[in-house]
């Protein structure tokens, strides 16, 4: 040993297990190392040449017996894997204890790794209110086995102090040794944290996600829980908070560098927080474009924990199937707020009005609708119409045996003559008020009854099922918890699973072929230009008319022949009139107006067609929206112009169409320059053509607005944005609902006796039934 260097011993004190922490004993054999004194950089000088130990293997392969003492290591995370990995062999866990911190530097040259059982829990009294705490079982035992490490001058860490004796039982099976929290890392693990996070993302609860982990894992891993899920999935969530609108925003941008085509538009309070937002991507738009005939909107549900309701415009594609046109989270239920999403709704899609639309009852969106959409017909939700008949009609069906029959004959009414007539029957025998709630539908009879919308074609639909099967996909992946940022990845998640079901529709399409009834060549057409699901709807249809129905001719002339068309066994008042006419192409047309509704010819009208030996099913009866030439095609090389002018100039949906042609265009000939230098040749000579005719007509060199792509933030100039202060005012939601109840279903029930038809009791308490028992027993026993 150098006479200048100062020598110091380290004792390691061995403590048997039964001796009390409070009389250590001093006598025991100490193991003993020397170490150079720390210089003025706080690092440590070895007398001796030390065992290195490198990044990349620091495995156990050495004979217990040799001392650990001394061995060299590049970074003090290498030492605790060391550590980490002996305690695992050995049956114990470890904990990182403390470090020494050069004053100077503030850089760290000691650090202690002790067994996970050292020291004991600290216990502090009562509380702050004088109640004793319910406290866990203590784990620790005071064991004071050991690793210590500190820094030498090159920079590496070795071994200093080092104690193997325990005071507790080992673990003895590598499954008891895999579930101490230093040995249980892989939940803490970035695979396994990823992992947690993207199931979580697709919907799985806590739950699902330890046993979806734990089925792909290691077997020599630890089994990962709920609460370890629970807190990965925390951990995230609160590297969003207060940025959850600034991360939505940010979605949506990173979106339009590869939609060019997609619309996002946001309304903001001046503190810069979101009132409302509407979106649609690009492939949303085009499918309007094929599907928008009939639109349903709903706004019943909560997806987010600022209880912004979600709104989603929903249709129908040429599967049946529904598909998302768009979605909106808004501020508050009321007519403004609608008028405004309407408003961006008709701008997005490019000022094409839908034919139909069909939502609840609730007067603000009626509102809307008659002031952005005035041409568009309004229908209520016949789901919802029965439920407010089962509230409203009950005191009336209690009290008149015949008024569910004349109420059923009403609303079945084929013609608006029969309608009317029948109307003013139900009114003057039941004694209908004029505020009562059936009155109030005849006045809004326009948007329900079957005889006034016979002419409006609805695809089929007539509630809102559509959107409540689009918003139940949604449960399960979001809650009254989701952020604003998961939410829109939900929400593309929802697109992104319509499009793979419609994608193998497509598939299942074009990969079979038809079974036809018959050999007949109209059945034979259908197959051929239909949809698979939409022949099978077709098929229903002929199928009837091929073997169950029969006629009665009513009248004939030189331009058309009217029948009366039903099944035998039915009465004849239910049958249907349905009139040929002789033109050039033909025309058939019936009461039951299913193919003015539904866009397939019905059971009556094919039997008509069959029975006048037409050859084959009229191409004015093949709906392109039923076919598979409305599918998406997405190496399609152009896009048709539906509409090339109007009374205002280019639409904005041709201008939209001309766009993405040109887009397309690029993409074909960016692999060969001489394609791409005929483009540009052909471009140039165009814009030279245009210029032309702009000054030979005077025309100043503007060009007119388009809305394709665009992305915008209505907004007070150089605002920043937030978050909410406070989850929005709604019309009423449950505390823990997803779902929003209508304005109906958030309507309490009276009592009604269904004996008196009164209110405020039922039958059991009712006073007359009580009064007309006691008359019968008193005539019975009476005398």
């Amino acid at each position: 040993m150098s006479t200048t260097s100062f020598s110091i011993f380290i004792l390691i004190q061995d403590i048997n297990d039964n001796i009390t922490l409070e009389n250590q004993v001093v006598d025991q054999p100490f193991e003993t190392h020397i170490i150079e004194d720390v210089d003025m950089n706080g690092h440590f000088v070895s007398s001796s040449e030390n065992e290195d130990v490198n990044d990349i293997d620091i495995g156990l392969e050495y004979d217990e017996d040799e001392s650990i003492m001394g061995k060299v290591f590049n970074t003090p995370k290498n030492a605790y894997t060391f550590y980490n990995r002996y305690a695992f062999l050995h049956g114990f866990g470890i904990r990182t204890h403390w470090g020494y911190k050069n004053k100077t530097t503030k850089d760290f040259y000691r650090k202690m790794y002790v067994c996970n059982k050292q020291g004991f829990k600290r216990l502090k009294g009562a509380n702050s209110c004088g109640n004793t705490k319910q406290r866990r079982r203590a784990l620790r035992t005071g064991c004071e086995a050991m690793l210590r490490i500190s820094k030498r001058k090159d920079g590496k860490w070795f071994v200093d102090i080092f104690n193997d004796t325990h005071n507790h039982e080992l673990s003895i099976t590598p499954t008891k040794v895999m579930k101490h929290r230093s040995h249980a890392k892989f939940h803490r693990s970035m695979a396994c944290k990823s992992l947690m996070v993207e199931f979580g993302q697709s919907g799985l609860k806590p739950s699902q996600i330890k046993k979806a982990v734990n089925a792909i894992k290691s077997p020599y891993e630890a089994d990962v829980t709920s609460k370890q899920c629970v807190d990965v999935l925390s951990e995230q969530r609160r590297n969003y908070k207060g940025k959850e609108f600034y991360g939505l925003i940010k979605h949506f941008q990173d979106k339009a560098l590869v939609d060019t085509n997609q619309y996002f538009v946001v309304d903001l309070f001046e503190d810069g927080s979101p009132r409302n937002i509407f979106w649609a991507d690009g492939r949303s738009r085009d499918a309007y474009t094929k599907f928008g005939d009939v639109v349903v909107f709903d706004v019943t549900y909560m997806t987010n924990k600022f209880k912004m309701p979600f709104s989603p415009f929903v249709g129908v594609n040429h599967h049946g199937q529904s598909i998302l046109f768009g979605g909106a989270l808004l501020e508050n239920e009321k007519e403004e707020t609608f008028k405004w999403l309407f408003e961006h709704f008709l701008k997005c899609m490019f000022e094409k009005y839908p034919s139909a639309i069909i939502t609840d009852q609730d007067k603000a969106i009626g509102n809307a609708i008659s002031k952005v959409f005035p041409n568009t017909r309004h229908r209520f939700c016949a789901w919802h119409i029965k439920k407010h008949e089962q509230v409203h009609l009950r005191p009336l069906v209690a009290r008149y045996s015949d008024f569910k029959d004349s109420y059923k004959s009403w609303i079945k009414c084929d013609t608006i003559e029969e309608f009317e007539i029948k109307w003013e029957g139900i009114r003057d025998k039941y004694n209908l008020e004029n505020k009562s709630w059936l009155t109030e539908m005849y006045y809004q009879r326009k948007h329900w009854a079957k005889a006034f919308l016979k002419d409006v074609f609805f695809a089929g639909m007539t509630t809102s099922e559509r959107s409540e099967s689009i918003q139940s996909f949604f449960d399960g992946f979001v809650n009254s918890k989701t952020m604003l940022n998961e939410f829109v990845v939900q929400y593309d998640k929802a697109v992104h699973s319509r499009r793979a079901a419609e994608e193998d529709e497509d598939f299942k399409t074009m990969n079979s072929k038809p079974v036809l009834f018959s050999v007949h060549p109209i059945e034979a057409k259908a197959g051929e230009c239909y949809t698979r699901k939409m022949f099978e709807a077709f098929k229903k249809e002929w199928i009837e008319a091929m073997g169950n129905l029969t006629h009665e001719t009513l009248s004939k002339s030189t331009k058309k022949i009217k029948y009366r068309v039903g099944q035998l066994n039915v009465d004849k008042m239910h049958w249907r009139i349905v009139t040929f006419h002789f033109l050039n192409p033909i025309n058939v047309k019936c009461s039951c107006a299913k193919f003015e509704t539904y866009g397939i010819l019905c059971k009556h009208s094919l039997y008509v067609i069959k029975k006048r030996h037409v050859e084959t099913l009229p191409d004015h009866y093949i709906l392109p929206r039923w076919t598979l030439d409305a599918r998406f095609k997405v190496d399609s090389t152009n896009i048709g112009l539906e509409e090339i002018n109007n009374e205002n100039g280019v639409s904005a949906l041709t201008e939209w169409c001309v766009r993405a042609n040109y887009n397309k265009a690029i993409e074909l000939v960016r692999d060969s320059s001489f394609e791409i230098r005929k483009l540009n040749n052909f471009l140039v000579k165009f814009l030279e053509d245009q210029l032309s005719r702009k000054k030979a007509k005077g025309h100043p060199n503007t060009s007119q607005e388009s809305c394709a792509g665009i992305s915008q933030v209505d907004m007070v100039p150089q605002i920043s944005i937030r978050d909410p202060l406070l989850p929005t005012n709604t019309k009423g939601r449950p505390k823990n609902a997803n779902r929003i109840k209508s304005s109906l279903e958030m309507v309490k029930k009276k009592r009604t006796c269904s004996h008196c038809g009164g209110l405020g009791h039922y039958i059991s308490g009712c006073s007359i039934k009580k009064a007309e028992e006691a008359l019968k027993d008193k005539e019975l026993y009476g005398k």
